[in-house]
């Protein structure tokens, strides 16, 4: 890979603004003194962009696929050298500006994240639903699921390393692209810094191509998607862990708070929020597999990786065990109801007793399925030694 900078805007019908974020960006280079390239990745552009990109010296490159992300995920691959920047073409971000994020990847980094929070945003450079809402509530969970610090999940100038960026596979094709990069970045253990950099109202005479609300829950799916554990193994244990509580309490003894009664149909609802928090755990541990499998995700953590190795010694007997006593519990229950020629029950203690052990048995049968189905998402998995 060539020492140098590429930097990479994505493009449709940027005909106002495209030209001075061009040549502000080829000034950077100059100033820099490195080698360099503008790329303008052009995602269908009916306006003359492309011929005031190639007026001004950038390469263009067309992008079949509509997106923001597949606009940058095309020029990226285009980039032929080693530092690569890329930024809106709106002219809402100075690039003429780029020494610190240079500075950064100098220091080792793999990606220098802007902050536009730390290095200010002008009036009317952002609506106040996304300074004020949108923006912190997002990178504040994307800081939460990953544990990370970065305060600006979605600011569009950012500066990396072509070689580490690829090994992230990134995949999506629209504005979650900008999710994408940090999450994986988090995830796969890059070296990750943030700068701050100033945000200016874009020059565009009509509408920006960002849709707030579709836009923003796609950011928010992709957060959830790629934190398996916050998606599907915390409520996950929440809801069997209510479920469990209620369901033994009730079978001991009903329960009475005040006018309310938790009897036979309260310990059957409680038996099946069991039943669905323990398939939301399972859930969280076939995604992270799934993901792993397909190289959108790291290795297993230490604890899952322990929890698989447990499934892979004990998981059948474990299984089996559950499901005999779930069983004897059912084989109990139809000699009670034997007792009383097969006929109506006015008990509801046998109620009570089929719902358990009937509990008992599915989520037997359930781990066995499960231990089964992590066992063929396993096979072949070399990498991890399991």
């Amino acid at each position: 890979m060539k020492k140098g900078l590429s930097v990479v805007m994505p493009c449709l019908n940027e005909e106002k603004t495209l030209g001075s974020c061009v040549k502000k960006a080829f000034d950077s280079i100059h100033r820099l003194g490195i080698d360099g390239e503008v790329i303008v990745a052009d995602n269908g552009s009916s306006d003359s962009s492309v011929s005031i990109a190639q007026s001004l010296g950038a390469k263009v490159i067309s992008i079949q696929e509509k997106g923001y992300g597949s606009a940058l995920r095309g020029g990226i691959e285009a980039a032929s050298f080693q530092y690569i920047v890329m930024g809106d073409a709106d002219d809402s971000y100075d690039f003429s500006a780029l020494d610190a994020f240079i500075h950064a990847l100098d220091e080792g980094n793999d990606l220098v994240m802007g902050n536009r929070f730390k290095g200010g945003i002008e009036k009317g450079a952002m609506p106040f639903s996304h300074q004020y809402i949108g923006n912190p509530f997002l990178s504040g969970l994307g800081r939460i699921f990953f544990k990370t610090s970065i305060g600006d999940f979605h600011c569009g100038l950012r500066a990396f390393r072509k070689d580490s960026i690829e090994k992230l596979n990134l995949c999506t094709t629209g504005m979650e692209f900008a999710s994408e990069m940090v999450v994986k970045a988090v995830l796969f253990k890059l070296k990750i810094t943030e700068v701050p950099c100033k945000l200016y109202p874009d020059g565009r005479d009509r509408p920006p191509h960002l849709r707030s609300i579709p836009d923003g829950l796609r950011h928010l799916e992709f957060l959830l998607l790629y934190s398996p554990k916050w998606l599907f193994a915390y409520p996950g244990i929440i809801l069997t862990l209510i479920g469990l509580l209620m369901t033994i309490a009730i079978y001991i003894q009903p329960i009475r708070i005040g006018k309310i009664q938790f009897e036979t149909t309260s310990m059957l609802y409680s038996a099946l929020l069991m039943l669905i928090g323990i398939q939301f755990m399972q859930f969280s541990v076939f995604t992270s597999l799934f993901a792993e499998r397909i190289g959108q995700m790291p290795p297993a953590s230490p604890f899952t990786s322990r929890l698989l190795t447990g499934l892979n010694k004990r998981g059948y007997l474990m299984s089996v065990l559950i499901m005999l006593v779930g069983l004897a519990g059912i084989v109990y229950t139809l000699y009670l109801w034997g007792g009383a020629g097969f006929g109506s029950l006015n008990t509801t203690y046998v109620c009570r007793t089929a719902i358990l052990f009937g509990s008992l048995f599915a989520i037997g049968l359930e781990i066995l399925l499960f231990t089964l189905f992590t066992r063929v998402l396993q096979i072949g998995n070399v990498k991890n030694g399991r």
